[in-house]
């Protein structure tokens, strides 16, 4: 029999997530160099896990491998954004049409739900962002096309490294809110083609925010 070297699965990927949380927070900022041993000591661990980690992260576009000189927080330019913006307006605006047509009432509900939570936390950037994005994965949740969604869960955590750009734009927590009010009206009224337009309007005066 071969022998087999198995990964540490369960410690590679807490480590990932551990990164993953400090990227978001910008502990880790765009652009800076990770300090691969330092950060090993610091968890204490071995410089294995923490590469397979940052293999992980690199996957999901969080983080830039250069050869010779290490792992870098990925820096997202506009191009990088316009582009993301672009997929995933182009995925969820498809959701939503599919959500209008084919949600139970108990889905659209969930959705209403949602919402009324995302008006309770406006004044909260943090909390209305957290909320924002659990309203779009139940969205996606309930059009069940799991490579979609699998798309859709990469791409917004590229967007993450942008996100407070857009959320400190003056005004712009209020105008997300009403575009999800529009977005909650469509759905509930079974407009198909208008669920997708005001998704891909949402997206659009996000973008605008964004850069």
């Amino acid at each position: 029999m071969v022998a087999v070297t198995l990964t540490p699965r369960a410690l590679y990927e807490e480590v990932a997530e551990l990164l993953r949380q400090r990227i978001f927070a910008a502990e880790l900022e765009p652009g800076s160099w990770i300090d691969e041993m330092r950060l090993a000591e610091a968890y204490g661990i071995s410089r294995t896990p923490m590469r397979e980690a940052l293999k992980v992260l690199a996957a999901e576009g969080l983080v830039t491998m250069k050869v010779r000189r290490g792992a870098y927080v990925t820096e997202v330019n506009e191009k990088d954004q316009r582009d993301v913006y672009h997929l995933l307006s182009l995925l969820e605006s498809d959701a939503a049409s599919v959500v209008a047509t084919e949600a139970t009432d108990e889905q659209l509900q969930d959705l209403q739900a949602l919402h009324a939570e995302l008006t309770a936390h406006v004044a909260e950037r943090e909390k209305f962002f957290e909320v924002n994005e659990r309203f779009h994965m139940r969205l996606l949740e309930i059009a069940n096309n799991r490579w979609r969604n699998q798309m859709v869960a990469d791409l917004r955590k590229v967007m993450k490294l942008n996100r407070h750009n857009s959320l400190l734009k003056s005004g712009r927590l209020e105008e997300s809110l009403k575009e999800h009010q529009a977005i909650v009206d469509a759905l509930q009224s079974r407009d198909a083609a208008l669920a997708a337009q005001r998704m891909t309007e949402h997206f659009a005066n996000g973008l605008a925010a964004a850069i």
